[in-house]
């Protein structure tokens, strides 16, 4: 499993000290990325599969940083909070909300945050070094 980005990468992005958990949110970032937007992207790697060039490695690490603070922002890593009830009763306490959901997919916290898509199309990720959905062929 590859990850981008490491808990000191966080607190220099975010300028305060990592949340609990913070391997965790960087290795569930890191995979949401590979998945959601590096799946069909072209960037020349190492063995290991990471990044060679040193702009697009700092780009990977300030996206998986920026998804890392937009879950903290939502209060949501996972998704579970889209998921819920539509009413609930508790003795005379009765609670509802409009039922928007039934699965994650749904959720902000399952979507790339704008500053993580912002940290993949900077302007110093030049052609020559990274495409997002490049189509190659041997």
């Amino acid at each position: 499993m590859r990850v981008y980005a490491q808990p000191a990468d966080l607190t220099e992005y975010t300028g305060e000290e990592p949340p609990d958990g913070a391997d965790r949110l960087l290795r569930n970032a890191s995979r949401m990325l590979e998945a959601r937007a590096l799946r069909t992207a072209w960037y020349d790697t190492d063995a290991d599969g990471m990044p060679t060039h040193p702009a697009v490695r700092a780009a990977l690490r300030d996206a998986v940083c920026a998804q890392v603070a937009w879950w903290g922002e939502i209060g949501d890593s996972s998704g579970a909070s889209a998921v819920g009830w539509g009413a609930v009763e508790i003795g005379s306490a009765k609670l509802s909300r409009s039922l928007t959901a039934t699965d994650a997919s749904a959720s902000p916290a399952r979507q790339l945050a704008e500053a993580a898509i912002d940290a993949l199309t900077a302007p110093d990720l030049t052609p020559d070094i990274f495409r997002l959905g490049a189509v190659v062929s041997a």
